[in-house]
């Protein structure tokens, strides 16, 4: 297990001040089942206290409203991260944080996306700074396209349209992992190095975390966030089903079962297809 720590440091709070830098929130839906989605936003505010700032709608802000446990991921720049969980506790719609939001830059030059909502919430503990192992990830990759390439999956769903198999084949698209914790809060593990298997399927070496992709119960729900540097991303969930070897290489394996578009202006849901509705109110 890793250490944890209950508070972020003064060299935390500096490193995370700049606003160019990944932020991923995991949040729990209505039916216990992890979701993931990119916050820009998100920061230290202070040692024991972490905002993000909403200016598009979606499904995590309805989720944390329902179940305040989350987990969070912040990246800065130069691949250094911190993982842990925080418990939301309110919103405010001014004041200094949502001055602050709004006076960035990215946020006061939008003519269409202000912040008009700040979200709070208490750290309850994070894994302390860690460089991205990239000298793991890269290697793993490598094997995970050989066992993708020796170990052919048969589809069985259409789950991964070809736009998402192409975003999600790119080695320099950014891969998330959420699960649902023994403590019921949400925890992000990165799994970069995962690829496509099939139309329904996705697969990734445990060379790089390994000992917290053991953790992973099978047939557990998990759920994936695919994040690319043009800023397109998409988030996949299904069944976990545990790490077994595939060509000689352990790997671990989702079956994917429902695949969501998380990006504005449109946010919904991609599979299983919602039928559509004529309109009969206007």
């Amino acid at each position: 297990m890793n250490q944890t720590y209950p508070s972020f440091s003064a060299e935390d709070l500096q490193l995370l001040a700049p606003f160019l830098k990944i932020g991923l929130l995991a949040t729990i839906n209505p039916d216990g089942l992890p979701h993931l989605t990119f916050i820009s936003s998100l920061r230290p505010n202070t040692p024991t206290q972490l905002t993000w700032g909403q200016f598009a709608e979606g499904k995590s802000k309805e989720y944390i409203l329902q179940n305040p446990k989350v987990g969070f991921l912040m990246m800065t720049l130069q691949k250094d991260l911190w993982r842990g969980k925080a418990t939301f506790t309110h919103t405010a719609k001014q004041g200094t944080e949502y001055d602050y939001y709004n006076n960035v830059p990215m946020f006061r030059y939008n003519a269409y996306f202000g912040i008009h909502t700040v979200y709070y919430m208490d750290l309850l503990y994070h894994l302390g700074r860690q460089p991205l192992p990239m000298g793991q990830i890269v290697p793993a990759a490598i094997l995970t396209i050989l066992a993708k390439a020796l170990s052919p999956h048969r589809s069985q769903q259409p789950a991964l349209n070809l736009w998402t198999r192409k975003l999600l084949s790119k080695l320099d698209t950014l891969k998330f992992l959420a699960f649902i914790d023994q403590d019921g809060y949400p925890m992000i593990i990165p799994v970069i190095q995962a690829q496509p298997s099939g139309m329904d399927s996705l697969i990734f070496s445990a060379g790089v975390y390994q000992e917290e992709l053991e953790r992973l119960s099978k047939d557990s729900t998990v759920a994936i966030l695919g994040l690319a540097l043009s800023m397109e991303d998409v988030l996949v969930r299904g069944e976990f089903l545990g790490l077994k070897r595939k060509a000689g290489i352990l790997c671990g394996e989702v079956a994917v079962n429902w695949v969501y578009n998380s990006m504005p202006p449109a946010p919904g849901q991609i599979y299983p297809p919602i039928p559509l509705e004529a309109v009969r109110e206007f």
